[in-house]
């Protein structure tokens, strides 16, 4: 394997593990799904799903990606050759495409957004900001051009490669999230009426919880890790013996909710605030922000800063996604990288135009009552992150040689034997039992 297919350390292998993580799921879906899904009643759950069930199955997708030190679909191939089990590779990269195909759309919106901002069009006096988003996501030409400038942006990253390409970015990206999303809470806050916002998003309401949203609640702490698609198995392929796999998935995880927490803290203050719909859906965060910006000096500054962020981190967990389908097809018959990403990216590109013109010219196209946006949305959230996870659970407790499994989580930790067992316990019987279980409740069988 090429120097610069593997991390060059720790820092960045973590950083480049939340970077794939904390992305649009945590700063775009998240507060509207909570919104959506009763508020703190949802957060509550989300958390508990991603510590007792998101967090072992990142740990597992760590030690399967490690131990076999090759992507995803070659990985399930080494540890159980001439199987069924292989298909979960192929599961993940047939993930990874259809999650990027929507992902990229959203992630072009930003682009605009951030384009539009920088020269001061988006703040203005008595603006309507629903009505602006309705604009841009209404044309044809707009979104499609965005959802473009984002797979470009992809494709040249994605092709430097592992060192040169996402771990550079994620060192500078990831720290800046974290520091202009405190600015952004704390002007949140400040607002008048905007402790009701706090409120909504950190007291539970469990009368407004149903098997729908916990269904949702699980599928949420699945996307904001990046798990059942086998993106985490990839990642940890090119990462070295000395990294304690326990802390790096503990570590991603807590920065997980940490952007979870400031993300709420920092989208529903200002929709109380002014008065605005936490059930206002995926054009929350668009409407919200010029909002939150407008009324504060240098607010059109702030919110380019802010966009850009949000750009950044739309980029590194877009990263990741590209790069399980490049690794895919660059691995099996050593293929230059660079074209595989091009042509990867091209596909994705394609694939997501009907996702893009959901809003505008097929917005009255349904799939089983949804557009194609939200029907890809649904399918990859709700359906193959949870069928994943449940696969990968059940080739780590059942599949896969236990011993491999014990020396990749004991290398370089001092963790005690009590601890891999209960993380083994939760693998081979908590993990499954919980994903079919809540499966089957939201189908109404029982």
């Amino acid at each position: 394997m090429q120097s610069n297919q593997k991390w060059s350390s720790k820092i960045g292998f973590i950083l480049a593990s939340a970077g794939a993580a904390i992305g649009l799921g945590a700063i775009w879906k998240f507060p509207y799904m909570t919104g959506m899904n009763g508020g703190g009643a949802f957060y509550l759950v989300f958390i508990a799903f991603t510590i007792i069930i998101g967090l072992p199955i990142l740990i597992a997708e760590f030690i399967i990606g490690r131990g076999a030190g090759t992507e995803a679909v070659q990985a399930y191939n080494k540890f159980a050759p001439k199987s069924l089990w292989s298909f979960i590779g192929h599961w993940g990269v047939a993930g990874a495409f259809l999650l990027m195909s929507f992902y990229s759309v959203v992630g072009g919106w930003v682009l605009i957004y951030s384009a539009l901002s920088i020269p001061g069009l988006i703040i203005k006096e008595n603006a309507n900001y629903a009505e602006l988003f309705a604009q841009i996501t209404g044309s044809p030409l707009i979104v499609i051009l965005g959802l473009a400038l984002v797979m470009l942006i992809n494709i040249v990253v994605v092709s430097l490669g592992i060192q040169n390409g996402i771990e550079k970015a994620s060192k500078v990206l990831m720290p800046l999230l974290f520091i202009f999303f405190i600015v952004l809470v704390i002007r949140a806050v400040t607002f008048e009426g905007a402790m009701e916002g706090v409120r909504f998003f950190l007291q539970p309401d469990f009368s407004k919880l149903n098997a729908e949203n916990i269904l949702y609640a699980l599928g949420q702490s699945f996307f904001l890790l990046a798990v059942g698609i086998s993106v985490m198995v990839t990642y940890s392929s090119y990462l070295s013996k000395d990294v304690s796999i326990p802390f790096a998935a503990g570590s991603v995880s807590i920065m997980n909710i940490i952007v979870t927490l400031l993300a709420g803290l920092a989208i529903f203050p200002v929709v109380f605030a002014f008065g605005l719909e936490p059930t206002e859906g995926p054009g929350l965060l668009f409407i919200v922000l010029p909002e939150a910006f407008s009324g504060m000096p240098f607010g059109e500054l702030f919110l380019s800063l802010f966009l850009l962020l949000f750009l950044f981190a739309v980029l590194t967990s877009s990263f990741s996604m590209l790069e399980i389908i490049t690794a895919a097809f660059t691995n099996k018959k050593k293929r230059s990288r660079k074209k595989v990403a091009f042509l990867a990216g091209l596909l994705v590109f394609i694939v997501g135009i009907p996702a893009a013109l959901s809003s505008n010219v097929l917005a009255e196209f349904k799939i089983f009552g949804l557009t194609v946006f939200d029907a890809t949305d649904f399918l990859v959230s709700n359906i193959m992150l949870p069928a994943g996870c449940l696969f990968i659970a059940l080739f780590i407790g059942y599949r896969m040689d236990k011993s491999i499994v014990k020396e990749e989580f004991t290398a370089a930790n001092q963790l005690s034997q009590g601890s891999f067992q209960t993380w083994y316990g939760i693998m081979r019987y908590l993990a499954p039992i919980t994903i079919i279980i809540v499966f089957l409740t939201s189908l109404g069988i029982i």
